[in-house]
């Protein structure tokens, strides 16, 4: 599989290699090492919805949820090509480039996840190869959403707060984004953890939405945000990477975080787009809808619904991202609805073998427009 080479330096400075045993410690640790500056305004971007597991060749998938950067995507759309069971390549036309990040969430009412296996430009565009996972960690077909994002260059009048990690196994980061110019950073715990630091964003409080999703070309992975620490000079935020089997398993991984932006983050966001944290009760910084409307949860957890009012416009598209220190993992239950302006996502959160859970995850939800 192709390898990514987004900046001049793919590895950090000097390495910081943190042995810990406990989460709280590693949040505890000292900063990492800051890795390679980028800064973020999205200069490529695209998502779409594949709503055929078994897509024929040259498909294109729903145009109310398919969405881009690139001139007329409307009358060039995004295609999607089946390439082996459970595995795809989703070919967004025109924006291909090195670098950026690129998140997948499963849509499915029984338990699947979706994990990127690699990016890369070809020719013109920006091919993301998605594949899907039954729990047992053999691949299996599946519908999901995917989303690809590159930044680059400070907002002249910035709204709100982006960036994002693109970290290997060993913690080295290999594409990142910061709007404010600083350099994010990584740092590697014990198996399957990792810390990012993000400086100068957000609040001194919980405040905005993350998102993380496995990079692995070769076995089935699972990440999420394994806690998050807010302060004044930044965020830190561990993310957890597991196998099919729920084992702590390193592997490449992407993270973004949003405050007042939209997933993929643009400087001057879109009219319509929310996203919402549930950790057990609904932290007000992290419920936002671009409306003024205030979201809601309801539901039993299997699924949940989560309802943004005023915000419901095609094109649009929508991540999940589990929260917590087991190895729960979420997804969309089915696509989300639109109705009287309101958007309802359907939100199904799996533990081991599958089972059905109530556990806390992230939901963001946007509009091209």
């Amino acid at each position: 599989m192709h390898v990514r080479t987004s900046a001049p330096s793919r590895r950090p400075g000097q390495a910081v290699l943190l042995v810990l045993g406990l989460l709280a410690a590693l949040l505890a640790a000292a900063v990492p090492v800051a890795g390679p500056a980028h800064a973020a305004v999205p200069d490529r971007w695209g998502f779409a919805y594949l709503d055929n597991a078994t897509p024929p060749p040259g498909y294109v998938p729903d145009p109310s949820r398919q969405y881009g950067s690139w001139a007329s995507p409307s009358t060039n759309p995004v295609k999607v090509d089946q390439i082996g069971l459970g595995s795809y390549v989703v070919h967004f036309p025109l924006i291909g480039g090195p670098g950026g990040i690129a998140h997948a969430t499963a849509v499915s009412s029984s338990a699947r996840w979706c994990q990127i296996a690699d990016w890369k430009p070809v020719g013109s565009g920006q091919d993301v190869y998605v594949t899907c996972y039954l729990p047992s960690g053999a691949p299996a077909n599946s519908t999901f959403t995917v989303l690809y994002t590159s930044s680059s260059g400070l907002p002249t009048t910035p709204t709100g707060s982006y960036g994002y990690v693109n970290a290997d196994s060993s913690g080295a980061i290999l594409a990142q984004y910061n709007s404010t110019g600083a350099a994010n950073a990584v740092s590697k715990g014990s198996t399957g953890l990792w810390k990012a630091w993000l400086p100068g964003l957000g609040q001194a409080t919980h405040a905005g939405n993350l998102q993380a999703t496995a990079v692995d070309p070769k076995q089935g992975a699972r990440c999420k945000v394994s806690d998050w620490a807010p302060g004044t000079t930044g965020q830190t935020v561990v993310v957890a990477c597991y196998n099919a089997s729920d084992v702590p398993y390193d592997t490449e991984w992407t993270l973004s975080y949003s405050y007042q932006r939209a997933v993929h983050g643009p400087a001057f966001p879109p009219r319509s787009f929310g996203y919402l944290w549930y950790n057990g009760s609904l932290p007000a910084l992290t419920n936002y809808n671009s409306s003024g409307a205030t979201n809601t949860l309801g539901g039993s957890g299997a699924p949940f619904f989560v309802s943004l009012p005023s915000i419901a416009v095609p094109s649009d598209t929508a991540q999940v991202t589990a929260y917590g220190k087991s190895p729960e993992y979420c997804g969309l239950h089915t696509p989300w609805d639109r109705a009287g302006g309101t958007v309802r996502l359907y939100v199904a959160c799996f533990g081991p073998g599958g089972a059905p859970v109530k556990t806390p995850f992230f939901a963001a939800y946007t509009s091209a427009r």
